[in-house]
């Protein structure tokens, strides 16, 4: 009897879904999109973890040596800052292959430390950020690149380059290029092209012979800086590396992996950089899903108002609240079911699809390393039905509590007013906290300190008004109406009164909207805030006429600065010329703290170009007194308990041993320069020498008064054989500031476009059940003289008015996360807070812009109703 039952639930359920299918396809495209995007997620990164491992495994030998100061990384170990790469002793190979169970060692060269310029004094290499790769031809190159045309280099005026890029900037074998690096600048024939026979990092892959690899890339140094051993098969690879770590000296002289110790520090390297794209692109689609959430509670809502008399009937023949529930929560599972499926195939196309776009930027993914583990159709299925279940609760157990004498209504239940109340209250409640917490990051001394409040204020401000969204329908859709429906006459006063109808129902609706836009908004204020700082502290503190720095972000390479210095000895136009470089050191406090700080290190000119506030103490003595000194900002000096007159001992890593040096000054703590220590560039010279100096990462020009034109042309003219070096003025600095943060800021719309896109699903969907619930009253209204355009006009002044309302909540949050962002900024050095008005603009311009288009659908089938039929409706 039980199981009968059960079977008829669920037929009844499947019944209900299908003849409401038009109605619940909304709810199973936002089920769709936020599934696709969690699986499309999970594809893409699996499948570029997949691509990477291929390749290190077909790259790494059984044992992998290498030098042990290097930092920690696989294959994505960081240069030295001195333009050579970490090296072995050449030595060293015949030490290792003496060892027992070596079959073979072969010594590589490779550096990223090169630039690469074409005939037409163009830089070959990628623009996205990946490196340029210079590495010596030997047998350890063919097993993942194969030479396609040509052959490979031999002798010091030859190189090969990739096939990838050879396509890419329209190179042939005969081609002639010059080889930049930081010991010289050396023309090149291209002698061959060769192909990955795996995917493509991305890289632009350079090889040369043996011996011009040691002189362009390591100044002729006898050296390696790795070396790939195979063994005979004797000994297993972690055998094999403990014997050469003990013929070698395994006291941390070299760096020893097996193949697999490479692969998984390798893997780890990619992994740091794909954790972070994999939880913020499954960040947004968490968004989405809450979007979400609110569509399918209001699509369940409606369809159990509608069916208030139906399910009264089924009340009074028999049927339990139990089984009404599950009636309703089946629905919800079916629907979950089917958008969740749906969505993994979307999501597969979605995977695709970003190594498709990837391909623009050199990254050739291919489809054959597609990587689908069971877990993605399980996380995305579970996930979705989940989620759709979980919003469904709530209508089912109103659905379950429809009495049989609902039978005797026309439609609909009358509201719980009690439980409303309790609702408004608690959200009320959350919203003040939520907000005293915002505030609360005024009072914090720290940012680290103030993450918390700034977290915690957000999650319940934004609970609270999701909660109070009801509450606030009354006042702010009637005053949206005084502002601009009234104007429409008595059409705009039906539409008010409809959005007024149901309150949880405009306010769930507004609130999916309110998510989107409320990150719009903050974002949009973080971003401002952060480009107007930044030109407030240029416009404060660089007294410097132009930057000179590199277009990929690395140090100046190769170091040009003795060519500007050039222009400034030779014309009277450039004033000065200073070089900033920093390097890396540890610190030793009076008390015994032991810490690792960046040191900026220049000449005395420095006090003019980049000028710092003090707090105590004399900068200038850093720069200019014999024996320099140091300075460091207020944070730092507060946390160490170090102030002026107090020794640090600085272990710069030279051969002079640590240095006893003098804080000489505290300063203001500053947007551009936070958190790195001071010193002059004589102090890093003494205690460095020469070899061991990094190269500079900025060099700051000054023009003499009236002259910077004339500068500009003159460094324009010395710079121009080195096209990868990018001179900016003060509003060019500005503008890139702007430039870049304007494209963060953009990529982060485009994926909260997904919460906005499902947001705006539910606008439609509540609309089209509106018009479906009101059918007999569009009839009446239509047959008293209302013209179709006149019902048209109404539908879509609601929706702009639901629309403007989450728009004014999303706008009143996101200002609050904003400036309460901004309190933590302003710890850090960011001091001005900007309100982007235009963007705020655009915002409710584009909310109204929204209501009208999700109400094309809904207006246009009111619009062609028979006005006899809908009278008759039930």
């Amino acid at each position: 009897m039980g199981r009968g039952r059960g079977m008829a639930v669920l037929r009844a359920s499947v019944r209900n879904l299908w003849a409401h299918k038009g109605r619940m396809a909304l709810s199973g495209m936002a089920v769709l999109l936020s599934v696709a995007f969690v699986c499309g997620t999970l594809v893409f990164t699996a499948t570029m973890t997949t691509t990477f491992d291929k390749l290190f495994a077909r790259t790494a030998s059984d044992v992998m040596v290498g030098p042990a100061e290097r930092s920690r990384g696989g294959s994505f170990d960081l240069p030295s800052a001195v333009g050579k790469p970490d090296t072995v002793p050449a030595a060293l190979a015949g030490e290792v292959a003496a060892v027992p169970g070596v079959e073979r060692v072969t010594g590589s060269v490779s550096s990223p430390l090169v630039v690469v310029v074409d005939a037409a004094n163009e830089n070959i290499g990628p623009t996205t950020g990946a490196p340029t790769l210079a590495s010596a031809w030997s047998a350890v190159e063919p097993r993942s690149m194969e030479v396609r045309e040509g052959t490979p280099p031999s002798g010091p005026g030859e190189i090969m380059v990739d096939a990838d890029t050879a396509g890419r900037k329209n190179l042939a074998v005969g081609d002639r290029l010059r080889l930049l690096t930081a010991f010289g600048d050396f023309p090149v024939r291209i002698s061959g092209i060769a192909a990955y026979t795996v995917t493509n990092p991305g890289a632009t892959r350079l090889y040369l012979d043996g011996p011009a690899a040691r002189e362009f890339l390591l100044g002729g140094e006898e050296a390696f800086t790795e070396l790939y051993v195979d063994g005979d098969g004797s000994l297993t690879d972690e055998a094999l590396r403990d014997a050469i770590a003990a013929a070698v000296g395994g006291d941390g002289t070299y760096q020893l992996r097996t193949a697999q110790e490479y692969a998984d520090d390798s893997r780890d390297a990619i992994g740091e950089v794909m954790s972070v794209v994999r939880y913020v692109l499954l960040g947004f689609a968490g968004i989405a899903l809450l979007v979400g959430v609110f569509l399918i509670v209001n699509t369940f809502s409606m369809l159990v108002a509608q069916r208030t008399r139906e399910i009264g009937l089924l009340r009074a023949i028999g049927s339990g609240r139990g089984q009404i529930n599950r009636s309703v929560l089946i629905e919800a599972l079916l629907l979950g079911l089917i958008g969740s499926v749906l969505g993994f195939g979307a999501g597969i196309g979605l995977a695709v699809g970003l190594m498709v776009a990837l391909r623009a930027f050199g990254l050739n993914l291919s489809t054959d390393d597609l990587t689908i583990g069971w877990s993605v159709p399980v996380t995305g299925v579970v996930l979705g039905t989940a989620v759709t279940l979980l919003a469904a609760y709530v209508p089912a157990r109103r659905a379950g509590r429809i009495t049989p004498m609902a039978a005797l209504r026309d439609a609909g239940t009358p509201g719980d007013v009690r439980a409303g109340r309790v609702r408004a209250a608690l959200g009320a409640g959350c919203a003040v906290a939520g907000l005293g917490l915002l505030a609360g990051t005024a009072v914090v001394e720290s940012a680290a300190d103030g993450v918390l409040f700034l977290a915690a204020g957000i999650v319940l401000s934004l609970l609270g008004l999701i909660l109070a969204a009801p509450a606030l329908v009354g006042l702010v859709v009637r005053v949206l109406g005084v502002l601009l429906l009234r104007v429409f006459g008595p059409v705009g006063r039906l539409a008010e009164r409809n959005a007024l109808r149901n309150p949880r129902r405009t306010g769930a609706t507004a609130a999916a909207l309110m998510i989107g836009l409320a990150l719009v908004s903050g974002l949009s204020v973080v971003g401002s805030s952060m480009v107007a700082s930044a030109t407030d502290e240029i416009d404060a503190s660089v007294g410097a006429d132009f930057m000179l720095s590199p277009s990929n972000f690395g140090p100046v390479l190769p170091d040009v600065s003795a060519a500007v210095e050039e222009v400034r000895a030779d014309g009277d136009a450039v004033a000065s010329v200073t070089e900033y470089r920093v390097l890396s050191a540890t610190a030793t406090t009076p008390d015994g703290t032991v810490v690792d700080r960046q040191l900026a290190a220049a000449q005395p000119s420095m006090l003019e170009d980049l000028r710092v506030s003090t707090v105590a103490g004399d900068l200038a003595q850093v720069y200019e007194e014999p024996g320099g000194g140091l300075a460091l900002d207020e944070d730092e000096a507060a946390t160490l308990g170090l102030g002026v007159g107090d020794e640090v001992r600085v272990d710069f890593a030279g051969d002079s041993g640590p240095a006893a040096l003098t804080v000489r000054a505290i300063t203001e703590k500053s947007a551009l320069e936070g958190g790195v220590w001071t010193v002059s560039l004589d102090t890093a010279r003494a205690h460095l020498g020469p070899e061991a100096l990094p190269l500079p990462s900025l060099l700051f020009v000054t023009a003499r008064e009236g002259r910077a034109e004339e500068a500009r042309v003159a460094l324009e003219a010395a710079l121009e054989p080195y096209p990868q070096m990018e001179l900016r003025d003060q509003y060019e600095l500005k503008e890139q500031i702007r430039e870049q943060i304007g494209q963060l800021l953009n990529m982060v719309y485009g994926l909260l476009a997904l919460a906005i896109v499902v947001a705006v699903l539910g606008v439609v969907n509540t609309l089209a059940l509106a018009v479906v619930e009101r059918t007999r009253e569009i009839g009446l209204l239509r047959a008293i003289g209302l013209s179709r355009r006149q019902l048209r006009r109404m539908i879509r002044l609601e929706s702009v008015v639901i629309a403007l309302f989450g728009a004014l909540l999303g706008v009143g949050l996101g200002l609050a996360w904003g400036a309460a962002s901004h309190r933590l900024m302003a710890l850090e050095g960011m001091r001005v807070l900007e309100i982007p008005w235009p963007v705020i603009t655009v915002v409710f311009a584009g909310a109204a812009l929204v209501g009208l288009v999700a109400a094309v659908a809904p207006a246009f089938r009111a619009g062609r109703m028979n006005i006899l039929t809908a009278i008759g409706t039930e």
